[in-house]
């Protein structure tokens, strides 16, 4: 007497669908072949050696997880876009505005120029060196105590000898220090907001003169 092969019954969902390495079918036709695959088992299985249910979960299981991924994937890249859509209607509402981001550029105009430090904890005393085109230091600003974070700051254009700084652009180097310990500290840049692009997941700011920025770039919104 012949009997009927149970073969069919030692493949895994993923021998049939291809999920073993790369993926090549979606949801919809995995679980088509799965079902296939699973009736074709049952009605072929020997009687006296009949398909384990184990396996049966076990094939069960496997398919759940490809359709969770796949529905876990399409829910991912919703999400993504929505908060890229998001980020971009937030910064549209800056173009116009000036914000300060990392940067050691300074603009003097009208004798007076707009900038910022960061620390990343207190320091009791804070200098900010100005330098000309030359690399001259012209100046050293001596900001006394401050706390940790952004502070937005101007100088007046007075220099070290007295006089009056030339409209133009001026480099900026701060030094930071508590009971004499060095504290982490950076300048920070004002820039206008003239245009917001997207750029793959993010969002772009077009400063002009200072070049462009992230939205992680931006201290604070002037």
């Amino acid at each position: 007497m012949s009997t009927i092969q149970d073969a069919p019954s030692t493949r895994t969902v993923a021998d049939v669908t291809g999920t073993r390495g790369t993926a090549r079918t979606g949801t919809d036709e995995i679980q088509d072949r799965f079902l296939r695959l699973l009736v074709t088992q049952m009605k072929n299985q020997d009687p006296l050696n009949p398909l384990d249910n184990a396996q049966v979960t076990t094939q069960l299981a496997q398919i759940s997880t490809v359709n969770g991924i796949e529905k876990l994937n399409a829910t991912m890249e919703a999400l993504t876009g929505s908060v890229g859509a998001g980020q971009s209607l937030q910064a549209a509402g800056m173009i116009g505005r000036n914000v300060l981001v990392p940067g050691s550029t300074l603009q003097l105009a009208g004798g007076r120029g707009a900038f910022g430090v960061e620390l990343a904890e207190a320091a009791d005393q804070v200098k900010v060196a100005v330098y000309d085109a030359a690399g001259r230091e012209v100046q050293v600003v001596n900001l006394g105590a401050l706390p940790p974070g952004a502070l937005a700051l101007e100088w007046d254009g007075a220099t070290a000898d007295g006089g009056r700084a030339t409209d133009g652009t001026y480099r900026l180097a701060v030094s930071a220090s508590r009971n004499g310990q060095q504290v982490s500290a950076q300048t920070l840049a004002i820039g206008s907001v003239q245009a917001v692009s997207q750029n793959g997941p993010g969002v772009v700011l077009n400063l002009g003169a200072l070049g462009t920025a992230g939205l992680a770039d931006v201290r604070q919104i002037l």
